[in-house]
């Protein structure tokens, strides 16, 4: 696994992949808080970092994907996934290692939102009149959200040896998971398992993190959500006898 997470930590970095991510996603979250004025923290009258979290998922919806969908379908088309397996590794390893680079790649990004969050801090009046322990939950969300698109991503690039293909599906699931279950909650015919719909998307859960309440339910949830699409990618690159 170390093996195969340091290869595409390598191939990131060689690339200018990681670069290119982490300037898209904080241009993007930089001129949505502080530059366009329906979303502009200048513009609310109060220190607020809910920009940054409120939008943040839909541009991990699309950045993630683009990130992930040469996982597969790359050493596929190199011929390197039977390279892989001169070496005592299991699918799972590969798996694995391709999945918390990519993870590393989400936190290098939500790194240095920091500054935004001091900067906030500051503004405040008085300074530091912010919801500490509701920027502290939105964060812990926003990550654990990142690890779920990371894990569709990883899902979707084992479906398909073609990247354009694997991006589509990625960021359709991302959808899906995160606020469609939710919007098809809102349709009257559901009865009681509207509630049910609601719960199973993943915008239910990082809401509630996101209001400061950092409950094991939640956490549970995402990391049962991420070993389930890692378990998919196994069975289907075990289908597919990829390698």
């Amino acid at each position: 696994m170390y093996a195969v997470f340091i290869k595409e930590i390598n191939s990131f970095l060689n690339s200018l992949i990681a670069y290119i991510v982490i300037a898209v996603f904080l241009t993007t979250i930089g001129l949505l808080m502080w530059v366009f004025p329906e979303s502009s923290v200048l513009e609310y009258g109060y220190a607020d970092m809910s920009t940054l979290f409120n939008l943040g998922p839909y541009v991990f919806m699309f950045l993630i994907p683009a990130i992930t969908m040469r996982f597969f379908a790359e050493e596929k088309r190199t011929g390197t996934n039977e390279l892989l397996f001169t070496r005592p590794m299991t699918h799972m390893d590969v798996i694995l290692g391709k999945y918390f680079a990519g993870f590393v790649l989400v936190l290098l990004s939500v790194l240095p939102t920091l500054l935004y969050f001091l900067s906030v801090y500051q503004l405040g009046q008085p300074v530091g009149n912010l919801d500490i322990s509701g920027t502290i939950g939105s964060y812990i969300g926003l990550l654990l959200l990142g690890g779920v698109f990371v894990s569709i991503g990883v899902l979707s690039s084992s479906i398909t040896d073609n990247q354009v293909v694997a991006f589509v599906l990625a960021v359709f699931f991302c959808f899906v998971l995160y606020s469609g279950l939710e919007s098809l909650a809102t349709i009257d015919i559901w009865g009681g398992e509207a509630l049910v719909l609601q719960q199973m998307s993943m915008v239910f859960h990082y809401g509630a993190l996101s209001r400061g309440l950092i409950d094991m339910s939640d956490i549970v949830y995402f990391i049962s959500v991420i070993a389930a699409m890692l378990l998919l990618t196994k069975l289907c690159l075990d289908a597919r006898k990829w390698g």
